[in-house]
């Protein structure tokens, strides 16, 4: 019996001790923890899983399917993969009877009744981007920046464009009315359809109206000159669209770079967008220290914010009139194309004089109804002020407003910012998008004929997320309306009523739903544990199966991660911030208190579910274990709480933003029994920059930080992140002058640890030089540096990581902890 007793006593203190946290251990590869499935896609017959998964711990993820109503998921084959990709990225006709895909560069067309594939093309030359036009008979596609078409009928192929790198072709805009809408007719010079130039200059003013009215005179009043036209019109058609050969435009683009080449669905108008690159514009480069070859090498890296821009235009060419068009973007065509930003009332000696620019702008699209007879066109200006949904006349180039989202600070939020940004037809008279238009992000639905707009969801969430059904009847969402930080797929009409929630549980959903609409698989993790795959049919109430179970293994589940509570802490300003609060055993408090800053500015992680900080979550867990009280936030700019929280900081990084964690540190004072002269704060990149201006400018609340990859003067980052927020430094130089810590660093008074990698191509080691300098120029002698050689922005090496962390810890336990 005692011999029982001793054995029993060793295992629990084995199992006590393997509980035990320590940095080298959270630290340590992360297939420690587990392996959590990722990138799920479906089979197109909807009968198939397939997702990336690890679970024998081999070096990388292998693809594993899982078919439904199996018992477990088993290792893919790599060829069926690639066809199952390829065939998912497929675009269906307008009945839903056949679709198209590109499969390693060439074409394939699937009879979806029978299965049946038909090859289209095998070349050497990669073709993309298929779609079905002219009532579904052709499939359209690129080629070497070109647009061919191939007759599903009859197999032949044409091609439609003849664009080069020859000089660039003037736009013409003076044709003569003739031809029907649709087909491919056209593109040749011919003596019809280009009215030459001698004739314009030569003919006065008064006949060049006075004869087109008194053609039509004629055909108004007789029938048998009208019935002639119209036959005669209609033989020049069916000539032009199967005449043998066809001389194609020749349309030269110069040295300017081609962009969304596209036909519309009749065939009748191709457009394209043209970029031309800045003549000037430095950029930067991040020297490699330690190389294979043992000599140092230079990276390529990006220009700084201000540096100039290119410049964006957007072409129709006409086939049926042969007529190519430059769509205007100036202030006769777009309303408030001059609008000036608010902030230049600050510089008046600046902007006081100067006659306000048109703003650059970029259009995406056009984006098409079924029938070819509408298009919208995706607007946003350069600046990023602006976005304005606009219907294109494609005969005439001429555009016209129906929705513009202006924001003083920058557009954004989900679904609407400019990549990835929802849009599409619901029939030929509607089409959707979302908008920030209540400060929150939301469906909208407009309809063309009535001219009217319609909120689909409203109240204070975002919709994540939008599909719209097969049979354009329902949208499946994504949204957090329940609570910022919990996640649920919901089925809604696309006349906005009928709103169901499918999902149940408290926590995070990533969800992938099957081609035929019936199941949805989704990613689903907790605060505490790790993404698991599971799968239910596509409704409410239905039994759910789980896929994985490899997210944790035995040896991570033998420590009981803490669930962190969520609160909310009143801000200065009357707001609440949202926070997760680690707090230690009662026993073990030590009354200090760690606040940690997530990155990224516009990120959430206060949420209920598996942090993309799962380090930072484990050292949480290290630390409270040792009796510190760990608390983070979704400061100002945090995503998931509408545009305002969102744009909170601008013009001013380090203010509200700060400000929040500073209300942070007092609530641990106040209410959770926190020392205030032990409170430390750290975080990487944006955490890092906050972590900065907290001991520059706030130096009495925070009595250490460490700094991680920190920004330290912002007119040194990129141009797309910072220009949104901070406009340009020459424009601007108030608001960098107030958001860059380098500014404030006379203000340090208590312990600094900065730590950076050496070749960061996100935010430069330069950055940290440049402190550095400056922090030995003021005579600041309590600050230290660690460099990680190595490293980019996103630590990889599990060596670089134990370094990093073991110096916060030491870092909090010495400065933080000492009597």
């Amino acid at each position: 019996m005692k011999n029982k007793l001793l054995i029993v006593g060793f295992l629990l203190a084995g199992i006590t001790a393997s509980a035990q946290l320590t940095v080298e251990k959270i630290m340590r590869d992360p297939k420690w923890i587990g392996t959590s499935p990722s990138n799920v896609f479906w089979s197109p017959d909807s009968k198939k899983i397939f997702f990336s998964w690890n679970p024998d711990q081999k070096i990388s993820d292998s693809i594993y399917a899982y078919t439904i109503g199996s018992s477990a998921p088993v290792k893919a084959n790599l060829q069926e993969i690639q066809l199952v990709q390829s065939v998912n990225n497929a675009v269906f006709n307008d009945k839903r009877t056949k679709k198209v895909y590109t499969h390693k560069g060439d074409l394939f067309l699937v009879d979806v009744a029978t299965n049946k594939t038909t090859r289209i093309t095998q070349t050497q030359d990669p073709e993309f981007s298929p779609r079905f036009i002219l009532n579904d008979e052709w499939v359209v596609y690129n080629r070497n920046q070109n647009l061919f078409s191939w007759n599903i009928e009859s197999g032949i192929t044409l091609q439609l464009t003849n664009i080069s790198r020859g000089s660039e072709t003037p736009t013409v805009t003076s044709v003569v009315t003739g031809g029907g809408r649709g087909g491919f007719g056209g593109g040749g010079f011919n003596n019809t359809s280009v009215i030459p130039q001698r004739s314009q200059q030569s003919t006065p003013a008064s006949v060049q109206t006075q004869e087109p009215w008194l053609r039509q005179q004629q055909l108004d009043l007789f029938d048998v000159l009208r019935e002639r036209k119209e036959k005669r019109d209609a033989r020049a058609d069916f000539l032009r669209v199967n005449r043998d050969s066809v001389e194609l435009r020749s349309i030269g683009i110069g040295d300017k770079n081609l962009q969304n080449l596209q036909i519309s669905p009749d065939g009748r108008f191709v457009t394209y967008r043209l970029y031309t690159a800045p003549a000037s514009g430095k950029n930067t480069i991040v020297p490699d220290y330690v190389t294979e070859s043992g000599f140092t090498t230079d990276i390529p890296a990006r220009t700084k914010v201000g540096a100039p821009l290119g410049k964006y235009e957007f072409f129709i060419y006409d086939k049926t009139k042969d007529k190519l068009i430059a769509v205007a973007t100036d202030s006769a065509a777009i309303p408030g194309i001059m609008d000036q930003p608010d902030y230049v009332k600050d510089y008046p000696k600046l902007f006081g004089n100067r006659r306000a620019p048109v703003r650059g702008v970029m259009i995406n699209g056009p984006y098409w109804n079924a029938s070819g007879s509408v298009a919208i066109v995706d607007i946003r200006s350069q600046d990023n002020k602006d976005r304005w949904i606009m219907q294109l006349d494609a005969e005439t180039g001429k555009l016209k407003l129906l929705d513009r989202q202006r924001d003083e600070a920058w557009i954004g939020g989900p679904g609407v910012s400019g990549f990835g940004a929802t849009f599409g037809w619901i029939d030929d008279n509607r089409f959707y998008f979302q908008s920030e238009a209540t400060g929150y992000s939301h469906l909208y639905v407009y309809d063309v004929k009535a001219n009217s707009k319609k909120a689909l969801t409203s109240g204070k969430y975002e919709v994540q997320s939008v599909s719209l059904s097969n049979d354009n009847k329902v949208f499946y969402l994504l949204t957090n309306e329940e609570h910022p930080g919990k996640l649920n797929w919901y089925r809604i009409g696309t006349d906005g009523n009928g709103k169901e929630k499918i999902t149940d549980k408290t926590g995070g959903y990533e969800v992938s739903m099957s081609p035929d609409e019936k199941w949805i698989a989704y990613r689903y993790s907790y605060s505490n544990k790790p993404w698991e795959l599971f799968v239910q049919e596509n409704a409410a109430g239905k039994p759910v199966t789980q896929v994985t179970n490899k997210a944790m293994t035995e040896e991570f589940k033998a420590y009981a991660w803490k669930d962190p509570q969520v609160i909310t802490i009143p801000a200065r300003d009357g707001q609440q911030i949202y926070a997760r609060l680690y707090e230690p055993a009662k026993a073990k408090k030590n009354k200090a208190a760690v606040i940690f800053v997530h990155g990224a500015g516009y990120l959430q992680n206060v949420h209920y579910w598996w942090s993309s900080y799962f380090r930072e979550y484990m050292f949480h867990n290290l630390l409270a274990d040792q009796g510190y009280t760990v608390i983070d936030i979704d400061y100002r700019a945090s995503s998931g709480y509408g545009r305002d929280w969102r744009t909170g900081i601008y013009r001013h990084m380090g203010g509200k933003d700060l400000d929040d964690h500073v209300d942070a540190a007092k609530m641990l004072t106040e209410k959770y029994g926190i020392d205030a002269g032990k409170i430390g704060i750290y975080g990487g990149s944006y955490g890092g920059f906050i972590t900065l201006m907290g001991l520059f400018t706030t130096p009495d609340v925070f009595k250490a930080g460490a700094a991680l990859r920190p920004v330290t003067d912002w007119a040194h980052y990129n141009h797309g992140y910072t220009s949104n927020i901070l406009n340009e430094p020459f424009n601007d130089s108030i608001a960098y002058a107030k958001s860059s810590p380098i500014n404030f660093a006379k203000g340090l008074k208590n312990n600094l640890l900065i730590c950076h990698g050496m070749v960061d191509v996100n935010v430069h080691f330069q950055d940290v030089v440049r402190l550095s300098q400056k922090l030995i120029e003021l005579g600041k002698d309590n600050w230290e540096l660690a460099v990680y050689p190595m490293e980019d922005h996103g630590f990889v090496e599990p060596s670089s990581w134990t370094d990093e962390y073991k110096r916060i810890l030491k870092l909090f336990n010495e400065k933080l902890l000492k009597k």
